[in-house]
């Protein structure tokens, strides 16, 4: 048996029927030319049933003492594993198109695992129009964290079409073949971390002491207002119309933007990737809102994970801490928008600046336990500690196969609590940015606008930097899930004072790639 250390038993405690902590994703395919569905699809469920011993915890059930989840808590070998019901077969409603698709995963995400059994299930999911198929899978977060479920999706996976998988990804003898293949600690510069004299030990003592009280003293200094751009969980975090109770029903929605447009933005106003994203998400928040007519005064704040994770670490269940980003949606202009976006993230990152991963996760978890004391008193929605979670997790930049069918896609699904109703997680894979956003069906009305919506800041940032708009042009979503979101571009640059900026930027690319999707003023159609 093998105890859950705290994080991992703080997803266990932390579950109530309205709020599953179970993550999830929906990776998207096309058939290998040639290949009859039903047989390919049959096979396929042979080949994820196919093992001799699952990976830890897969194979694993929850196991608690007398004190239950006041006492240890283990994961044992589950001697009755039924591996017909982890891994199911379903198919989709006419006309079996993305709609239906997100429609059931949907409905998949809201229940809750077994506790009795291992903490996962894999829906293979037939129906779908253009010879494609999809995998709905969902893992207890307690066994899984974001970055070791990007592994287990590169385990199965291949970047040779004529690769073939027979055993489960989830079996020992996948996962060994896999680890043999990436670099190690020791490879990685990293060396032993086993502390192995008295003087090592006594330094490494005095070294957390010292950057501890480092920390805790940034942490009141913030709170006394002397902390400049540092946000800290609960400081100067509104209530608004995304921090409600939420119910157990779920909506998914989700869209591809290019790689490239992205990290354009960041480029443009010499940021980061994630600052573009983050900007992209405020812009689109702050538009949801002002529709609704919820606009809170004073500026969102997102709760940013940040991955803890070695390289060469492919085992841990969850290495995340976690930084609070000040997303300025009280900023109207994009470009002020985005740089007070920056200051946040560095501060956050600055903070955590010399400590080590264990010592970023001991304060981590100090300053978001009062978040965990107020979901059970249901005084999350009145005290949140953050008014969303936006979490990009790096996946696979290469396109890749799974037993010769090409992936499309891969769309993660996160967790909402109560009080904070909505999730937006991207991976990156290929040459896209895959986003999902999952929210409370209740809470949340019209959440698919969010994918206009960021649409729309994209362009905002684009007019505003003077670079091109729209980013490369792509064929109708209706046609490829991985398609460019086409530019909205008359509203967004409408909002622009400098003219010379709005008329110059759709004719920095007069081609035919690109001036179709700056010119083009109705929405497109969407994924939901």
């Amino acid at each position: 048996m093998k105890k859950l250390n705290f994080v991992d038993k703080g997803f266990l405690i932390a579950e109530t029927r309205e709020t599953p902590m179970h993550v999830a994703g929906v990776s998207l395919y096309t058939l290998p030319e040639g290949a009859d569905e039903q047989e390919f699809l049959r096979e396929t469920a042979d080949g994820l049933r196919n093992f001799d011993k699952l990976l830890p915890p897969f194979g694993d059930r929850i196991k608690t003492g007398l004190l239950g989840m006041a006492g240890n808590v283990y994961w044992e070998p589950d001697p009755a594993l039924d591996i017909e019901y982890h891994i199911r077969h379903s198919a989709l409603p006419e006309p079996g198109r993305y709609r239906e698709l997100f429609n059931l995963a949907s409905r998949l995400h809201t229940t809750l695992l077994d506790r009795s059994r291992p903490l996962w299930e894999t829906h293979l999911i037939e129906g779908l129009q253009k010879r494609q198929f999809a995998m709905y899978t969902k893992t207890h977060h307690a066994a899984i964290d974001g970055a070791r479920s990007v592994h287990l999706s590169r385990s199965m996976l291949s970047a040779d079409p004529t690769s073939r998988m027979l055993e489960s990804p989830m079996s020992m003898n996948s996962w060994e073949r896999y680890r043999a293949t990436l670099p190690t600690a020791r490879e990685n510069g990293l060396g032993d971390s086993n502390l192995r004299t008295v003087s090592e030990a006594l330094k490494a003592v005095y070294d957390t002491s010292g950057n501890l009280y480092g920390a805790l003293k940034r942490f009141t200094n913030a709170w006394r207002g002397e902390g400049g751009a540092l946000m800290l969980p609960f400081m100067q975090v509104p209530t608004s119309h995304i921090n409600t109770s939420v119910g157990s029903a779920r909506r998914f929605v989700a869209q591809s933007w290019p790689f490239a447009r992205i990290h354009a933005i960041g480029k443009a106003y010499d940021g980061t990737f994630n600052d573009a994203v983050l900007a992209m998400c405020a812009g689109a928040l702050r538009t949801y809102l002002q529709r609704h007519g919820v606009m809170p005064d004073d500026s969102l704040k997102a709760m940013v994970p940040v991955s803890l994770r070695q390289a060469g670490d492919v085992d841990s269940t969850n290495a995340v801490a976690s930084i609070s980003a000040d997303l300025a949606t009280n900023i109207s202009d994009p470009a002020k928008r985005i740089q007070a976006i920056k200051a946040s993230t560095k501060a956050g990152k600055d903070f955590y600046s010399g400590m080590s991963a264990e010592e970023v996760t001991l304060f981590s978890m100090l300053i978001q336990s009062p978040a965990m004391l107020l979901m059970p008193l249901g005084l999350a929605s009145k005290m949140p500690p953050f008014n969303t979670v936006i979490s990009n997790v790096p996946g696979i930049r290469q396109k890749m196969y799974w037993n010769g069918a090409r992936m499309e896609g891969s769309y993660p699904m996160s967790i909402i609590t109560d009080g904070i109703a909505l999730n937006i997680t991207l991976v990156t894979y290929d040459r896209n940015v895959d986003f999902g956003i999952i929210a409370c069906r209740r809470s949340m009305p019209q959440v698919q606008r969010l994918i206009d919506y960021m649409e729309d800041a994209l362009v905002e940032l684009e007019v505003a930097a003077g670079i091109p708009t729209g980013g490369p042009a792509g064929t109708a979503k209706e046609k490829a899930p991985r398609s460019t979101a086409k530019a909205r571009t008359k509203s967004a640059a409408a909002k622009k004072k400098p003219v010379a900026r709005k008329k110059a930027a759709p004719k920095k690319k007069p081609a035919a790639k690109k001036a179709p999707a700056a010119k083009k003023k109705t929405a497109p159609k969407k994924k939901k």
